[in-house]
């Protein structure tokens, strides 16, 4: 699979500096360039890296000028935005890789389900009865996808995702391996004997269009009704959402992320690796929650919040400063008791 410069400014609307023949197969970072890769630079701390990076060919800011002679071989395609344009061509990369259409023995499709054109199921891959799948959706090995499914068009299930039956995935979607969507809520009532009695679980999770999943997440379903995330979410590895939460659209969850039972997040809401969001409660539209924060209460207007429990984050950043300086105050504290004492016994002798 190779490219040429050519090629490659055709797609990306750029301008061509050097041979418009140099072809390129494969990818690489500007400091670890070879000859047939191709780079981008777009951050100027690595300016220095293209004096002598080996890629072939470049991708740059149409602002770049060099401050000094560049490698003879080297091709640039002068962009406005060469990260974005970087990004692009990543993902014109990607849909070259991904499996052509294909269905894969041993696999199991339903006499019932209604699946699109161009599909790829691979091997070992079940696809149960009235589930309906879209135009070309890729489902890799070993994924399990439950009675009534629907999977919309131009939709990833890696290998080992397992959805659940009723639930619905949207298009243009991408569900890294090991992920579960649809499990059983977390829902258990205690009885007078002190044991917990299991709560059906018959609501189911609804996906909208142009979400990621990464791996080995777990999305719970619905009591009743559904767990939805929706349109443009972007969900790391290892979240867990629990049963009825709702994530808004163009929502992001980084890793290890948790999300109890009903809590409704806002959209465009960041949160970062290992925060904490309680049930029952709602996040406002465009919150930011640092890493390993704890929020345990309903978040009305956007802020940047840090801490267990969140606060905003110069109202922690104040409070930490405070805390570091706690054994400092304590030990003056003790100095100040002892002079105090020695003053009231010099006064009693007196």
């Amino acid at each position: 699979m190779e490219f040429s410069a050519a090629q490659i400014a055709q797609i990306l609307a750029g301008e061509i500096i050097g041979n418009p023949e140099t072809k390129v197969k494969g990818l690489s970072k500007i400091e670890e360039g070879t000859e047939g890769t191709l780079s981008f630079l777009a951050n100027p701390k690595y300016e220095e890296y293209i004096y002598s990076t080996g890629s072939s060919i470049c991708i740059v800011n149409k602002t770049f000028e060099p401050s000094r002679e560049l490698p003879s071989k080297l091709t640039l395609v002068k962009v406005e935005d060469a990260y974005s344009c970087f990004a692009r061509l990543l993902e014109v990369y990607n849909q070259f890789k991904r499996r052509k259409p294909a269905v894969e023995q041993p696999s199991f499709i339903s006499e019932s389900a209604k699946v699109g054109k161009d599909l790829y199921i691979g091997a070992f891959a079940y696809i149960g009865n009235n589930v309906k799948i879209g135009d070309n959706t890729h489902i890799y090995p070993g994924a399990y996808i439950g009675d009534n499914v629907k999977i919309g068009a131009n939709t990833t299930i890696f290998a080992g995702v397992k959805i659940y039956d009723d639930c619905i995935i949207g298009d243009n979607c991408i569900i890294h391996a090991g992920t579960v969507i649809g499990a059983d809520g977390f829902g258990f009532a205690p009885n007078e004997a002190g044991e917990y009695s299991k709560v059906p679980q018959i609501g189911n999770v609804i996906i909208e269009d142009n979400v990621e999943i990464g791996a080995n997440a777990a999305i719970d379903r619905a009591t009743m009704g559904s767990t939805v995330i929706r349109k443009g979410a972007k969900i790391d590895n290892l979240v867990q959402i629990a049963h009825n939460v709702e994530i808004g659209k163009n929502t992001a969850l980084a890793s290890q992320v948790g999300v109890a039972g009903s809590a409704k997040i806002g959209e465009r809401v960041q949160v970062g690796g290992q925060a904490g969001i309680s049930g029952h409660i709602h996040i406002a539209d465009g919150t930011q929650i640092v890493a390993q924060s704890g929020i345990p209460n309903t978040i009305k207007k956007a802020e940047v919040l840090m801490g267990s429990p969140g606060i905003p984050i110069e109202d922690f950043k104040k409070s930490y400063f405070g805390f570091r300086k706690l054994p400092f105050i304590l030990k003056k504290l003790q100095e100040l008791e002892n002079t105090l004492k020695n003053i009231n016994k010099t006064s009693d002798n007196a």
